[in-house]
């Protein structure tokens, strides 16, 4: 089966919404392959780091709120 890469990056960004603390900082404890997508389109830090967790760009907070709203909000 072909996973497709963009649908996984967009709930791991929405989960990052979820993990979001101080604001603009997420735990980085997923897929490290959709990390590194994340990171070269812009939404999160270099997760290739020693902390525990990323910052999120502010196209990055935005995206992953709306994504979290889309994909887990009840109607």
């Amino acid at each position: 089966m072909d996973a497709d890469t963009d649908k996984i990056d967009e709930a791991v960004l929405a989960l990052l919404y979820l993990t979001l603390h101080h604001k603009e900082r997420a735990w980085k404890s997923f897929d490290w392959d959709a990390m590194n997508r994340l990171h070269e389109k812009g939404f999160i830090s270099d997760p290739v780091r020693k902390a525990k967790s990323v910052f999120l760009t502010p196209e990055g907070l935005q995206e992953s709120e709306r994504l979290f709203k889309k994909l887990f909000a009840k109607d």
